[in-house]
């Protein structure tokens, strides 16, 4: 069997710093950055989206960025084949891929090689999915018994895998994969991330987000970009239904939420190791742990 090819996945919450950290690893492992987050493929959708700025950009090589139009739809299969595309060509040139992003789905799909295939309908396994995760683990792990599925290791995430692919069969397409990542997870104090989360919104509004989503609100509001925390919670704003002010709140409870959903994805459905991003010496470890990964030497 060919060795596997090592690879860096940088997660974690939104507004946590995620595309900083990814540039500096890029920078000192000699590294290219792929997009994981399934709204920075959107053309012209930059602010809401908090896209890597053109200056950050020229700092990496950034891939999976600006890959689709906005009345494009994008899919985890998507994401899976191009991804998979472009680490071969990081690693054919002799650099290493490192993914950053937190979209936990695309992520999974990827580096555990369970992914949808190009006719499933994806909508059906993901509301499958979203009831299996409602379930308490004693729940989850009973209907593993009842349905008489044997699976290696009991735990939560390879139980609601192992339901997925009984109940759709061969829609799903699950194969062991060439990579080996190491998942780095960042993460803040609760109210320090909700405040950087805050601020941030702060900060979109100020650069010109309301112009992007009025220009969905005017052109593609029905499409699968403009459903995006980022865009929706200002239409209302445009139509005359509720305050700037209101609106602006409300997109800043639905990123609070939002960053909420991807901790509990990456902790319970992924094997992350998470830093504490206000920690003086977060950075310093991080580095010396990817170091001992590359190298194959004890962490």
């Amino acid at each position: 069997m060919s060795k596997k090819i090592k690879l860096l996945a940088v997660v974690g919450p939104t507004a946590v710093g995620k595309t900083a950290l990814g540039i500096e690893l890029a920078k000192q492992f000699n590294g290219e950055i792929i997009s994981g987050d399934s709204q920075q493929v959107y053309r012209k959708l930059d602010i809401g989206t908090a896209k890597a700025t053109p200056e950050e950009q020229a700092a990496a090589p950034h891939h999976l960025i600006d890959v689709r139009d906005v009345d494009e739809t994008y899919s985890v299969y998507d994401f899976v084949t191009e991804a998979k595309a472009a680490i071969d060509d990081i690693v054919s040139r002799g650099k290493l891929p490192i993914i950053v992003g937190g979209t936990g789905l695309y992520l999974q799909s990827l580096l555990e090689g369970y992914h949808l295939g190009g006719e499933v309908n994806q909508e059906k396994v993901l509301a499958y999915r979203k009831e299996l995760d409602l379930l308490s683990d004693e729940e989850l792990f009973e209907k593993i018994a009842e349905q008489k599925i044997e699976i290696p290791q009991i735990n939560r995430r390879r139980a609601i895998r192992a339901l997925e692919l009984a109940k759709f069969g061969q829609d799903l397409q699950n194969k062991e994969t060439n990579y080996d990542a190491y998942l780095i997870g960042l993460n803040d104090d609760r109210q320090v991330l909700y405040d950087r989360i805050n601020r941030r919104v702060d900060i979109m509004v100020e650069n010109g987000v309301l112009d992007e989503a009025k220009w969905l609100y005017d052109n593609y509001r029905e499409v699968q970009a403009a459903r995006a925390i980022g865009y929706k919670e200002l239409f209302p704003y445009f139509a005359g239904e509720d305050s700037l002010e209101n609106c602006v709140e409300k997109l800043k409870q639905n990123t609070r939420r939002f960053a909420k959903r991807q901790l509990t994805w990456f902790r319970n459905r992924m094997a992350v190791k998470f830093y504490n991003v206000s920690e003086d010496d977060f950075k310093t470890n991080v580095t010396s742990e990817v170091d001992c990964f590359l190298n194959d030497k004890k962490l």
